[in-house]
Parts: C-alpha cells; sequence; structure tokens
C-alpha cells in the first residue's frame, strides 16, 4: 500500500533549483532563433532540403500555416542558406506585340534574383505565378512568388494548395520540370502574345498542420513519401540546467522578435507554472511562438520597461482568469445555492465525488467542476446498471470503464458464481453525454460503498482511472479538477478535512493556483496520491479493502453476499417443500 500526502513543493513544477540561471543577466545567444538548440530535427531537415544532394524539392513540416511560423522558418532558413552571387532567372524585353528573355548577370529584383526565401500564407493564382497585363496596348509581366524565390525555397501554406487542386498541379509540374511556362488563367481569354519560358530552380516548403498533412498524402503518396519530413516540436523536455537554458534564451529569442519585454529574474517561476499548465507536464515547457507571443504581449500592457516583473505577470494571469470566469462562477454559484448536489462534508452510501472538466465550445478556457456519482444495490442477478449507457448518454470509453471495474471486483471477490447483487450507478444531475474513463476508479469507490454499506467521506474527492488489477491510472485536465472542488470547498469554508485523492502517476502534471498551494502549506486542504484502488478506501471509509486480522470491507462485501445467497437459497424450493423443511426435527 502507497498513499502520499503531498507538499505544497510536489503542486508546481521544480524552480528553486534554476534560481542562478534567473537571475543571469544576459541571456543572448550568437544565433538568433536557436533552432538548432529547440528544434534539432527541423534543422537538420532544413539543412537537408538546402544542400545541393537534396532527395526531393518538396519539403514537409508540421507546424500551423500562421504567419509567425512561416516568418519564422524563412529567418531561420535564411541563416543557413549559404551566400551565392548567382543569378537565377533573366529578363523580358517587350517591343510591341513581342517579347523575348535573356538570361541575366544582375538581379533587378523582378525576373532576376539571387535565390531569396519567400513565404506565404494564402496565394491565389496571379500571387504565386505572377501575370501579364495589358493596359492601353502595352504589355507589362509582373513576377510572382516563384520568380521572386527562384534559386532559393518558397514557403507556402499546404491549406492553400489542398483548397486550389489545379494552383497545386501547375506548381509541382513547374517544379519537376525546373521550368516557368507563361499560361492564360482563364482559357476563355489565352494570352495576348506567346510569352518564352524561364528556367526556374525552386524548392518548396509544404507547412500544415497533421489533417493537411493526411489529405496531402492521400492525394500525392509518392511525393509524399519522397519528401523530406519534419516537424515543428511544440515543446521541449527539461531534464538539467542547460535545457532551462535554451528554453530561457528561445523566450527572449520570442520577445526580441515581436519587440516585447522580457522576463525579469522573479518572472521566471511565475512563467513556468503557467507553462507547465499549458503543456500538462511539469518536465516539459511550450515552444510555441503563439502561445509565448500572447503571454508577452498581455503583460507589456502592464510595464513601460524592457522587462517585466514576476507581480506584474501574476496579476495579468488573474485579470485573464478573471476576465474569462463567468461560465465557471455560474456554475460554481449553482453547486453553492444547492441548485447543484455536491456535498463537502459529512458521509454517505454509495455516494462520491468525482472531478469533471468542463470545455465549452467557443469558451477559451476549461474549468473544473466535482460531479456526485451515486450507487444504490440492491437483490439481483449481478448486473452492473451504467444509467448514462441505458439512456445513452454514456459514451464508448466510457462504457469500456464500467466493464473494467466490474471486472475486476469480480476478480478481487473470487466469487464462484454470479454475485447475488445488482447495482445501479450514476452521474446525479447529469444531463449530457457522459465519455472518458477518468471516473472509473470514483465509480468503483462507490460500488464498493454500496455493496459494503459503509459510508464514504464526502469531504474528499476523487479522480483517475482504474485497470482490471485495481492500479490507478493517469487522466487528463487534473489542475482544472482539482482547482474546481478546491474553489467549492474555500467558498463554503475550509475544514481542514477535505482533499483530493489522484494517482501516483499524475503528481508530474501539477501545477496549481496560489490560493490553493497556501491551503495546502497550512494544512487546510490535502492530496494524496496513490498507487492502487486499495490506497484510497481507507482515506474515503476508514476501513481497508484487504488486510489480514481485522475488519476490512472485502470481507463484510462476502458476508452479505453469503447471507444473500443464503437467504435466496432457502426461497428457491417449491413452497411445499419448504413447509416439511419447516416441520424437520433437524
Amino acid at each position: 500500500m502507497t498513499i502520499t500526502k503531498l507538499t505544497w513543493r510536489d503542486l508546481v513544477p521544480d524552480t528553486e533549483s534554476y534560481q542562478e540561471l534567473f537571475t543571469q543577466p544576459d541571456l543572448a545567444k550568437e544565433h538568433e532563433y536557436l533552432l538548432s538548440d529547440t528544434q534539432p530535427r527541423l534543422h537538420y531537415a532544413m539543412e537537408q532540403v538546402l544542400s545541393p544532394w537534396a532527395t526531393s524539392p518538396f519539403m514537409l513540416l508540421k507546424a500551423p500555416d500562421e504567419a509567425e511560423y512561416l516568418n519564422l522558418l524563412a529567418d531561420a532558413m535564411r541563416q543557413l542558406q549559404p551566400e551565392t552571387h548567382t543569378v537565377f532567372g533573366g529578363e523580358y524585353a517587350i517591343n510591341g506585340r513581342t517579347v523575348t528573355f535573356e538570361p541575366a548577370t544582375l538581379a533587378d529584383g523582378r525576373f532576376a534574383v539571387t535565390g531569396s526565401i519567400v513565404s506565404a500564407g494564402w496565394a491565389e493564382a496571379e500571387q504565386l505565378f505572377g501575370c501579364l497585363r495589358q493596359f492601353n496596348g502595352e504589355l507589362t509581366l509582373h513576377p510572382g512568388l516563384i520568380h521572386q524565390a527562384n534559386g532559393g525555397v518558397l514557403i507556402v501554406s499546404l491549406r492553400t494548395l489542398l483548397a486550389q487542386p489545379l494552383l497545386w498541379m501547375r506548381l509541382k509540374n513547374t517544379i519537376n520540370q525546373q521550368r516557368f511556362d507563361w499560361v492564360a488563367f482563364d482559357e476563355s481569354r489565352p494570352l495576348p502574345v506567346s510569352v518564352p519560358s524561364m528556367p526556374l530552380s525552386l524548392k518548396v516548403v509544404l507547412v500544415g498542420d497533421r489533417d493537411a498533412l493526411a489529405d496531402f498524402q492521400d492525394m500525392e503518396p509518392e511525393l509524399a513519401a519522397q519528401g523530406v519530413y519534419s516537424e515543428f516540436e511544440d515543446s521541449v523536455q527539461i531534464a538539467d540546467a542547460e535545457d532551462m537554458l535554451q528554453w530561457m534564451q528561445w523566450v527572449n529569442a520570442v520577445s526580441e522578435r515581436a519587440q516585447l519585454p522580457s522576463p525579469a529574474g522573479d518572472a521566471w517561476p511565475v512563467l513556468i507554472r503557467e507553462a507547465v499548465r499549458y503543456t500538462g507536464d511539469q518536465d516539459t515547457l511550450p515552444l510555441c511562438p503563439l502561445w509565448l507571443g500572447k503571454q508577452l504581449r498581455e503583460v507589456a500592457a502592464l510595464t513601460e520597461d524592457s522587462t517585466f516583473n514576476g507581480e506584474q505577470l501574476a496579476q495579468m494571469l488573474l485579470q485573464r482568469e478573471w476576465r474569462e470566469g463567468y461560465l465557471a462562477d455560474r456554475m460554481q454559484d449553482e453547486i453553492l445555492l444547492e441548485q447543484i448536489l455536491v456535498e463537502t462534508e459529512g458521509e454517505r452510501i454509495g455516494q462520491i465525488n468525482a472531478l469533471s472538466v468542463i470545455e465549452f465550445p467557443g469558451h477559451p478556457r476549461a474549468f473544473g467542476e466535482p460531479s456526485r456519482i451515486s450507487c444504490v444495490v440492491h437483490i439481483g442477478d449481478g448486473e452492473f446498471i451504467d444509467v448514462e449507457r441505458k439512456a445513452e448518454l454514456g459514451g464508448n470509453i466510457h462504457a469500456k470503464g464500467m466493464m473494467i471495474m466490474q471486472a475486476y471486483l469480480m476478480a478481487e471477490l473470487q466469487l464462484e458464481q454470479q454475485i447475488p447483487f445488482s447495482a445501479s450507478l450514476t452521474f446525479e444531475q447529469s444531463y449530457s453525454e457522459v465519455d472518458g474513463d477518468s471516473a472509473s476508479m470514483a465509480e468503483l469507490c462507490a460500488v464498493i460503498s454500496a455493496l459494503a454499506d459503509v459510508p464514504i467521506n464526502q469531504s474528499i474527492a476523487i479522480t483517475g482511472s482504474v485497470d482490471q488489477f485495481g492500479r490507478a491510472q493517469p487522466v487528463g485536465g487534473l489542475n482544472e479538477k482539482i482547482e474546481g472542488f478546491f474553489n467549492v470547498c474555500q467558498q463554503r469554508g475550509l475544514s481542514g478535512k477535505q482533499g483530493v485523492i489522484i494517482p501516483v502517476a499524475n503528481v508530474r502534471h501539477l501545477s496549481l493556483s496560489q490560493a490553493l498551494l497556501t491551503a495546502v502549506e497550512e494544512e487546510q486542504f490535502s492530496l494524496w496520491a496513490i498507487e492502487e484502488i486499495a490506497d484510497a478506501l481507507p482515506l474515503l471509509t476508514n476501513l481497508e479493502w484487504d488486510v489480514e486480522g481485522q475488519t476490512t470491507l472485502m470481507h463484510v462485501i462476502q458476508e452479505r453476499i453469503a447471507q444473500a445467497t443464503q437467504q435466496d437459497a432457502r426461497h428457491r424450493y417449491p413452497w411445499p417443500l419448504r413447509w416439511l423443511n419447516w416441520f424437520s426435527p433437524n
């Protein structure tokens, strides 16, 4: 049995080990964007694409096709691109209705370039391929993005090409043929003159999310297999001070690119705690420039300096939580006004506080809410009735959790026949679909309480899934779940007996609010980490599950089953035989 009562230091990522780094006066790096450190796989892939012996002129990159990412990639490629004075393309000369093309020795910025890195989030045909225009009888040729990037790299959103298949087909043929042909975009209005082709040497980076890449793979399986593939990694694992230093340098690089204030020494721990809430892991910090940029932009309104301190960042985060907290406050009010029944003191048989995460479409913030799970048992054929499933409000994963829970209980009780009780289990006051197995440990505790006729402490909530061997498995949304129950307890008044039970594997995911940390430090609220269901039951019921030499929950359940079985056996004979048996001298 392993029950660990967590201290406040367990509830947030370790920042004390890096205090010396936080106070360093200069975190600048020789190379500005640090992709070689924070994105080594992507850095290597870009080197491959830019090399003369690249296996394919196409690179597939899994990353958001946002302007900030595209610009970042373009800047990184410019750093890696070898310097060259070679002129690609040439000059078009227009003489009346005659157009000629000549190679150029000097770059004029139109059709003669030295190999640029060009990026585009969205492009129409004229933007991508250029166009020929005629005004007052005068012809002019206008270059497109591929002409600007001739000899270099074009970074383009994959969404652009998937939405315009004809655009993609022309671009692919142009790259493969290494020649650009002028054609009319409208077949009903052909080009007024013949325009010579021009040589084109171009590499293309296609940027998109996982779904876009999957669609592209279905459309172009051979090209997808031959192209250079890489990903922009959203996060970095922090194993030592060197990793933390690289992440801090990355944050400063993002702030410098956006001309935003950077964190002062005391702001780093606050930023790291918020970053861990975003990644969901104490040893993982985000690299997403969009997320980092959002934090820096919002806190910039509170400072006029080139840096911001921890108090300013904490103030900004509290203001954001309040600004986005209307729905969470209304749901909490429903509990406090007892419109949603959730008890935080006393004892109840077959009732337990589980923890849920609420995510509303269109709402930016998920929030936690305690949920009351109840179980009643009666003499029956051993059926475990999942009310949510019967009412078609339970999802497949929830049904799977119910079956796993039932399998564990049957195996632990070691019954040679079906249990003589039936159980009915439900989420009370739940009016929408329930899915996921994160409440399966709470449901199992409620079933055991109802079978043993032993009450559960309502001051304690529990979250976690359970396997067929009773081991506690980690679940998601832990910070929001714990804080949702804590907020209800805090509003009703902390008693020092309230707390939450979580799987031990979830401890690394914690990054909780300062108010909760203070309550834990002052022993007004508790968190326990457990390895298996047997660890949770003594905390909830004051009885062990199965220990020799004392009254246990298993023993109580087995006695109730034996009594029910004997009673059922007496009623199994026809009434005349029972009458004879009553007169038996034995």
